[in-house]
């Protein structure tokens, strides 16, 4: 820092000095300020003019997204349910045709070798339809000329003159069952007759290759026949899309599934209801609690939250479950929610012992056998700051108490990992190899600050003081231990090395704001906005590498709001938001490309999400009873709410407006269905402390 200070040895002959000297440094300064001020307003219009270049393929109707079929165009979702996940492919040919491939995974019926991937998966091409004719004629082409998303899926097509068919598809919420419902519409001015065979394709699996022997595969369809179709008349064909073992049901009631799924749609909607001026972000929030919560598998280790993607079910994995989504679904207030996250953290707290192991990255095969295959990840910094932020928010105290062990001994194996420097190693990071990490990692040293913060808080709340003043000891000696050893000049910013001797900027430089360390902010900020990161994608892994995974750009929005950097952060976030629910990929978070092919895996939603209910509104549990919040209003909107909030064992709402008298700031509501309407006066800068 320049010294300021300026010694009775400075006589009148060098007065004239010292002044030009402050002049010259005021000068500087100000330059400074303009050339910044010059960037912020170039990153703006690179932002708008990148914003320009969106072509939005689908548009919003007041029950979901439409895409109204104008082109050649592929695309792919995922859709789960407790013992079924559908991964559907679909889009229209250059010919304007149906493609359509229904990809079902059944993670309960496990295959061998038993392993991560070890879900019976099958494929059903479109040719695994009943055979239709229109007077006569074989249908051998459908034109698609629209999809429609709403948490189901629905294809409309032109089957011949005058005919219209929609395929309606949805996992069953709770059966190893994919229903298809096709229904045929005569929508001209003459009688149709419609022809349409049986489906009945049938596959035993080799008894050989089945943890509980043969599997049976099914399409079926509930009737077959001649139909007349008069002028606006229609009739409706159910298929079945099944995988069982012996003894198992083969038999359900297609048109009660559709209804509970969209039952269970409607339920996720009627809690954690975002109001705000930009429609966007508000149905894309509505996804991503759509496919968060959906994503949770009846297994016989109990429910396990998965990220899905074709590849990860009936298992559990420290990041995506223990840190992503776990400390997410108290605020949904979903129960099949809780329950799975209060079951991956006893399924966690199995492998605690007194040899000083790390525990798992992954448990997986429905809770049979563990995948460490990357070493210590950092996995236990990620319990301990995922499950100390669940038991703050969902509010119960027997629960917490129960959580307290797992917690505790993981915060003791991260310091069993400390260094001379102060910081904690870690053998990797959550990517697993796939870039470099060091010895010692970013992502470990924050992950255990963030623990070390929720513990104090959860400790001082249960009554353990002496504990809870021991980690906050330990959380400011770290931050400032991670100063010391990550502080770094990389590629011209004064921000963060990843690694020691990591020379490339690395897109977790800004995790530190995500848990409120903003020591390196202004430098780090730019970093991580700079063409050296961000990219049309999202934030690059690594500076001159192409690939993007979208848990690090939503982490770093998140980071981003709570830096009260709120009009820059809005600006990318609206932009990654429609791109992601309008654009060609629709209507989730993704996982990664190119790996995966930008897979809808389920937690990267939730990140979705924290980005609304921590970074955008700021809140932060403290207690059962008790969070911070700083909702954070953009420049252009006047008011925004988070409604039917279910944390705390509560149900509550926060509201933020802008008061009529600009200098008194903004006006915060916070009103519980049962019990009283807190308003509050706020100046926009520290966050509030709220109790119910």
């Amino acid at each position: 820092m320049r010294n300021l200070f300026i010694t009775s040895a400075c006589a009148i002959a060098i007065l004239s000095a010292c002044s030009n000297d402050s002049q010259s440094v005021a000068q500087a300064e100000q330059e400074q300020l303009i050339a910044e001020q010059l960037k912020a307003e170039q990153a703006k219009v690179y932002l708008n003019g990148l914003a320009d270049t969106l072509t939005d393929r689908w548009q919003q109707t007041d029950d979901g997204l439409v895409w109204n079929v104008k082109d050649s165009h592929e695309d792919h979702i995922e859709m789960s349910g407790e013992q079924t996940s559908a991964i559907i492919y679909y889009g229209s040919d250059a010919d304007g045709a149906l493609t359509l491939s229904r990809k079902l995974v059944w993670p309960m019926l496990r295959t061998i070798p038993n392993d991560t991937h070890a879900s019976l998966i099958h494929d059903f091409p479109l040719s695994v339809s009943p055979s239709i004719a229109v007077n006569g004629l074989a249908v051998v082409q459908e034109l698609l000329t629209q999809a429609r998303i709403d948490g189901r899926l629905s294809l409309t097509s032109q089957i011949a003159e005058g005919v219209e068919l929609m395929r309606l598809l949805s996992p069953s919420t709770t059966q190893p069952v994919m229903i298809e419902a096709l229904s045929f519409k005569n929508s001209g001015v003459d009688d149709v007759e419609l022809a349409l065979g049986e489906l009945d394709y049938q596959i035993d699996t080799p008894k050989e290759q089945g943890v509980y022997g043969s599997y049976k595969i099914q399409a079926t369809s509930d009737r077959a026949g001649i139909f007349k179709l008069a002028p606006n008349e229609a009739v409706t064909v159910y298929l079945e899309f099944k995988a069982t073992k012996a003894g198992q049901t083969t038999e359900f009631d297609a048109v009660k599934e559709l209804e509970l799924r969209k039952d269970y749609v409607a339920s996720l909607n009627n809690n954690l209801q975002l109001v705000t001026p930009d429609e966007n972000i508000n149905k894309m929030f509505e996804f991503a609690k759509i496919r968060s919560a959906e994503s949770i598998f009846r297994t016989k280790g109990g429910l396990m939250h998965a990220p899905g993607g074709g590849r990860y079910y009936a298992a559990i994995w420290a990041n995506d479950q223990a840190e992503y989504i776990n400390p997410f679904f108290p605020f949904l207030g979903n129960d099949v929610g809780n329950e799975s996250a209060i079951n991956s953290f006893e399924h966690f707290a199995r492998f605690m012992n007194d040899e000083g192991k790390a525990i798992p990255s992954s448990i997986i095969a429905e809770g049979d056998d563990i995948w460490n295959g990357a070493g210590d990840r950092g996995d236990c910094a990620m319990i301990a700051y995922g499950a100390s932020r669940f038991a703050l928010a969902y509010g119960d105290e027997e629960q917490a108490k129960a959580l307290l062990p797992l917690i505790d001994w993981c915060i003791d194996y991260s310091y069993a990992k400390q260094t001379a420097d102060g910081v904690i190693a870690s053998d990797s990071d959550e990517l697993e190899g796939r870039f470099p990490a060091g010895d010692v990692n970013l992502s470990t040293n924050m992950l255990t600050y963030g623990a070390l913060v929720s513990s104090s808080h959860l400790n001082n709340e249960l009554g353990r003081t002496a504990l809870a003043a021991d980690y906050q000891q330990r959380a400011v000696k770290l931050a400032t231990d991670i100063e010391g050893y990550f502080g770094a000049n990389v590629q011209g910013f004064d921000t963060y090395q990843y690694y020691q001797g990591n020379d490339k900027l690395r897109a977790w430089i800004a995790l530190p704001f995500s848990f409120g360390v903003f020591d390196r902010k202004d430098q780090t900020l730019a970093a991580v906005l700079s063409e050296h990161l961000w990219s049309a994608d999202g934030i690059y892994s690594e500076a001159g590498n192409k690939t993007f995974w979208d848990r690090a750009t939503l982490y770093a929005f998140r980071g981003i709001f709570a830096a009260q950097e709120t009009d820059t952060a809005m600006r990318y976030f609206k932009y990654y938001s429609r791109k992601r629910l309008l654009g060609e990929h629709v209507p989730y978070a993704v996982e990664a490309w190119p790996e995966g092919d930008q897979r809808h895996l389920s937690a990267e939603s939730a990140l979705y999400a924290r980005v609304v209910t921590e970074g955008i509104f700021g809140i932060e549990p403290t207690g059962f009873k008790r969070f911070d919040v700083a909702p954070y209003l953009p420049t252009g909107w006047d008011n925004m709410c988070l409604k039917h909030i279910r944390a705390f064992e509560s149900n509550f709402d926060v509201c933020v407006s802008r008061a009529e008298d600009a200098d008194k700031g903004f006006n915060v509501t916070i009103e519980q269905k049962q019990g009283e309407l807190q308003q509050i006066n706020w100046d926009g800068q520290s966050p509030i402390s709220v109790s119910l």
